[in-house]
């Protein structure tokens, strides 16, 4: 027997089902909005009728005959009386508009617990904002807490969301140390594992607490829209910085505010260092720096000292000069990018003494991005040879006006391994991963505004720029495409901005590993002195 073919409604998939209830439910909105008056009337109109059922239900047997005597008199005048029915009518629709109406209750105040939650924030704060000599203290022992906060906000949980806090004019705001223990009692007593932020209005003796959102961590590596000298550390928070940019989160297109470092000539923080802990993502900012540098037309050196491999897919990369992990190769590399810079300069003040343009090969920028060169520093001075680091003295100090920029991605336990070059050239900071508020203080040289939280997501930390402000920062999320660990998409999204890989005449690839004591594949740079650097 042939089988019957299914209703078409049902071989169709779930596809038109989906587009009818949406139809539906469409409709079903729009004819609300269309017959709300309508609703509204029948409503107080039910409202009026059970009022009525339940006053005659209410009145004595003995006197309900006067009373239906009395109702149909009224109704009798109202009918003779000139307009009287439509007046009645009139009247009748108000009264059931009116009985009618929405009457949800507006929350006018805290409840209970939100009441009991602000008193004992109130009683906490008094031994700090208060003093025995105050005559009227706004702050004192079972005191009224509603005079000292208003335009609070509570979530879901109960726990304070915003909080504005006046406080008396005596406290010293100004000191960092008071301000810090106020902080510390308001994230204890507000609740643990948020991110609050605190603004202090020394003038008005104001502050204000709120609850930061969490910062979005599926913004992958991809080409953002910067010019070049532009690169984009991170994003923040929203009011933050005066700019945003359009990215893609996952599939969702949206405007973020970036963290924009600006390098080159006319740059006032040339330099960077960005401090860590394993697993804080100290790493995918390096990448992050490295394929946005490709992408502007910028030559890559790269120096490994974790010598862990995640750098591997841009050797042999058009535009990355070397990708180094040992002691040897670094100091290598490190001497000829020393060398380079000096060529740059002489060739710099040599095009302005003859009235010329730059050459075109000074203009070009070349990055130096160290990965925990601590390891390579310690490594070669065990083996007895010269510290590597030490050939960062003249990048950092000229390489402003050579089109030189050196980034340097530390741990926190290695800090004191790095020289005071990288320290006093380095004035922007970056922050990654879990870390104390005076943790933070000592790289970036304020404290955060923000609480910071024991358990952060990869690439989340804080930055600053010269002497600017303290930003909450998120590194687009730059893994290594080979680890298989990592998301698909994103390490997909790092593919596809990866340069192609050139190799060299005769089958060897010029921009792999040089000889050891061998500096990169590389124009020659004269000898100071020789008569190759004399002026032609």
């Amino acid at each position: 027997m042939a089988r019957r073919p299914l209703p078409r409604i049902l071989s169709s998939g779930t596809a038109s089902l989906n587009r009818g209830r949406d139809l539906a439910r469409t409709a079903a909105d729009n004819a609300t909005d269309v017959l709300h008056p309508l609703l509204v009337i029948g409503r107080g109109l039910r409202v009026l009728a059970a009022a009525g059922r339940r006053r005659w239900s209410a009145t004595p047997k003995d006197k309900r005959g006067p009373a239906l005597f009395l109702a149909a008199s009224c109704v009798l005048v109202v009918a003779l009386v000139p307009y009287g029915p439509l007046l009645a009518m009139i009247t009748l629709m108000a009264a059931a508009a009116w009985h009618g109406r929405d009457r949800t209750p507006v929350k006018t105040g805290p409840s209970e617990s939100e009441a009991e939650r602000l008193g004992s924030l109130y009683e906490a704060l008094v031994p700090y904002f208060s003093i025995a000599e105050d005559p009227s203290p706004l702050y004192a022992h079972g005191g009224e807490w509603d005079k000292a906060f208003s335009d609070y906000a509570f979530d879901d949980a109960g726990r304070i969301t915003r909080l504005h806090i006046r406080y008396p004019a005596y406290f010293t705001d100004g000191e960092a140390a008071s301000r810090a223990r106020i902080e510390a009692l308001l994230h204890a007593k507000s609740g643990r594992g948020r991110e609050y932020h605190f603004t202090w209005d020394e003038e008005g003796n104001r502050l204000d607490l709120s609850v930061l959102a969490a910062l979005p961590t599926g913004i992958a590596a991809q080409p953002f829209v910067t010019s070049p000298g532009e690169t984009v550390l991170g994003f923040t928070d929203a009011g933050a910085v005066q700019r945003t940019l359009p990215v893609l989160d996952g599939d969702e297109p949206r405007d973020m505010p970036p963290v924009i470092w600006r390098t080159g000539p006319r740059s006032t923080e040339p330099h960077l260092l960005a401090v860590g802990r394993p697993g804080s993502g100290i790493s995918t900012l390096v990448r992050s720096l490295a394929l946005q540098a490709l992408r502007h037309g910028g030559d890559v050196l790269i120096v490994d000292g974790g010598g862990s491999g995640e750098y591997s897919c841009l050797t042999g990369r058009a535009g990355v000069l070397a990708v180094e992990c040992g002691p040897v190769g670094a100091l290598a590399t490190l001497e000829w990018a020393a060398q380079e810079t000096e060529r740059r300069l002489i060739a710099l003040h040599r095009a302005r003494e003859a009235g010329r343009p730059a050459p075109e090969d000074t203009r070009r920028p070349l990055w130096i991005l160290l990965d925990q060169p601590s390891v390579l520093a310690h490594l070669a001075v065990t083996e007895g040879g010269p510290d590597p680091l030490a050939q960062l003295q003249v990048p950092l100090r000229h390489g402003r006006a050579a089109q030189v920029t050196v980034a340097v991605a530390e741990r926190f336990e290695h800090l004191e391994l790095l020289p005071d070059a990288v320290w006093q050239h380095t004035r922007a900071r970056i922050v990654l991963g879990p870390a104390g508020v005076q943790e933070v203080a000592d790289v970036l040289g304020l404290p955060p505004h923000t609480t910071p939280t024991a358990h952060v997501p990869p690439g989340r930390g804080y930055a600053r720029l010269g002497t600017g402000p303290v930003h909450r920062l998120q590194v687009p999320a730059t893994p290594d495409p080979y680890d298989e660990a990592a998301h698909p998409a994103h390490r997909q999204a790092v593919r596809e901005l990866l340069p192609e890989r050139q190799p060299g005449p005769g089958g060897r690839d010029p921009l792999a590993k040089p000889l050891p004591g061998q500096p990169p594949a590389q124009a020659p740079v004269p000898a100071l002195g020789t008569p190759e650097a004399e002026p032609r």
